[in-house]
């Protein structure tokens, strides 16, 4: 068995880089179903990454049915795919049309999921929004802990409509926008579009806080269409 296995670059999104490099793999069949992954540490020395970032990769690979592992054993890669399991190529999100197909269905998504949540939110929804919202206040726009701390936000709306599918769906689709964001690096930075960005939450929170739907749909609408500007997604005419 020879892989085409090489080490990734540098940067927060190695477990992503190291599970789209094995899924290619299999893609392209120099990974056959059956066939056993190498070990943790041959993989990890392989792509230059620690032992966690294999088991991270290890874990999305088998969460979206590729890979199978048994405790003792290793990991496998499963026999049939599972046509059940939704999964989104990390190399395709590198093409333009992609990526900005990825954030319109984000979009389609968060804001119903805003209304929603300004209709069932608890207490506990609106201070989990609010804690998110002060740490993203208080480090480095643009970062990691900004934007993980930006997915708890929207984490934190989904959850708020008190739909489980809702969540484990905008998370799915969330997660990719924000690995392919951190792959690029062209995020626009400045003091300016923190204040901006915050301020966008904010508008969304105070409309969730005040049960007001059809202001928390219009907040977050305008918020997504702001993000989408600032990672090089210009806009398209409104219908």
């Amino acid at each position: 068995m020879t892989l085409k296995l090489d080490k990734v670059s540098r940067g927060p999104n190695l477990s992503t880089l190291v599970a789209s490099s094995i899924s290619r793999e299999i893609a392209q069949g120099r990974l056959k179903p059956g066939d056993q992954l190498p070990t943790e540490q041959k993989l990890a020395v392989t792509f230059g990454v620690s032992r966690n970032v294999i088991r991270e990769a290890i874990a999305r690979l088998r969460s979206e049915g590729r890979i199978w592992s048994q405790q003792g054993r290793g990991a496998f890669v499963s026999d049939e795919p599972n046509a059940t399991v939704l999964t989104i190529d990390y190399d395709a999100l590198q093409q333009a049309t992609a990526f900005r197909s990825l954030f319109e269905l984000r979009g389609i998504l968060e804001v119903q999921a805003a209304a929603l949540a300004a209709q069932r939110r608890t207490d506990a929804d609106v201070a989990a929004m609010r804690d998110a919202l002060e740490t993203m206040n208080n480090v480095p726009y643009g970062s990691v802990t900004w934007l993980t701390n930006d997915l708890n936000f929207h984490k934190t709306v989904a959850a708020a409509t008190g739909n489980a599918y809702m969540v484990q769906f905008l998370m799915f689709v969330s997660e990719r926008v924000r690995d392919s964001i951190l792959a690029s690096g062209n995020q626009k930075k400045s003091e300016e579009l923190a204040r901006v960005t915050i301020g966008e939450h904010q508008r969304i929170l105070d409309a969730i806080e005040a049960r007001d739907p059809d202001a928390a749909r219009l907040a977050m609408l305008a918020h997504l269409s702001g993000a989408a500007s600032r990672v090089g997604l210009p806009a398209e005419p409104a219908p």
